[in-house]
């Protein structure tokens, strides 16, 4: 994983926090000094909250977990697609998927009814694709068609492949998605995120005091998830091959040690064949053998 500096993060604005006015009692840990009526935010903790985060992710990525990366915030929305779909097109991009639109409630703590829209957006992705079946409808249903695929698309487009909860999620702004962290906290669900000076740090479990409205800090700290996650997701990929080949080791040398043992019994049982019996003495044979003793 990459060494990220204090000057990275000084030039991407993760820094800049929320006027005084605006503060949570609870950053006061995270902020450094107050200037002009701002409050600035201590990049070392940035830093050490980046990294801390960045080696869950790592680590859930190579356990094969799955993540759902928020950030529907405007400033976000652009940078979270963009990564995401450069991220997706390679093998270690597996597990990813996000929300860019809006948290729609119940995404995970009512996945089952949720998951209901997913299918509907598959069938009809499927329908649409399918000119044998449009050909029985008129230009008007179909069109009707896809504007609810689209619609579908906008709002669940990111996650409509996941199977279920998934293990964690990294948010761009935990303040303004509140009921994505409430769901997490609710189900279980590990939470990764970027904490302003506005936001409540306690709720998070891997928070990431930072700039959550400039693009520099957004940018830097969802590519640096997204890295975290790639690499993580190599090793785990890596290590599955090199699990694979010694399970295919170990079955060679035992089928190896079965076929030798195989081979001994039949050998053994093929000598005692051919070997011939020894025949028991009989009584004046034993007889014989006494008198030449005592002559």
């Amino acid at each position: 994983m990459r060494t990220i500096t204090l000057e990275e993060l000084l030039e991407a604005g993760c820094h800049f926090g929320h006027q005084v006015t605006r503060s949570n009692p609870k950053a006061r840990e995270f902020i450094f000094e107050v200037r002009d009526n701002i409050h600035i935010i201590d990049l070392a903790k940035t830093k050490q909250g980046l990294e801390d985060a960045g080696s869950f992710i790592k680590d859930l990525a190579a356990r094969y977990g799955t993540l759902i990366i928020v950030g529907t915030k405007r400033q976000a929305r652009g940078i979270v697609e963009e990564a995401l779909r450069q991220a997706q097109g390679k093998e270690a991009g597996k597990g990813l998927f996000y929300v860019t639109n809006r948290w729609v409630g119940g995404l995970l703590t009512n996945f089952s009814e949720v998951s209901k829209n997913f299918e509907k957006l598959k069938t009809l992705s499927e329908n649409l694709k399918d000119e044998d079946l449009k050909t029985k409808y008129t230009k008007k249903e179909i069109g009707l068609w896809e504007k609810e695929r689209q619609k579908l698309e906008r709002v669940y487009g990111g996650v409509s492949s996941i199977k279920g909860k998934p293990d964690a999620i990294f948010i761009v702004d935990s303040h303004f998605e509140d009921l994505a962290v409430r769901e997490a906290a609710k189900m279980g669900v590990a939470t990764v995120a970027v904490v302003d000076t506005n936001a409540d740090p306690d709720v998070i479990d891997y928070p990431i005091p930072a700039n959550d409205d400039a693009v520099g800090s957004i940018k830097l700290i969802v590519s640096y998830i997204i890295d975290a996650w790639l690499e993580g997701r190599k090793e785990g990929i890596k290590n599955q091959e090199s699990r694979i080949k010694d399970e295919e080791k170990r079955k060679n040398i035992q089928e190896k040690a079965k076929a030798r043992k195989e081979e001994n019994n039949k050998v053994s049982k093929t000598k005692a064949k051919t070997e011939p019996e020894s025949k028991p003495k009989t009584k004046s044979s034993k007889t014989k053998d006494v008198k030449e003793k005592t002559k």
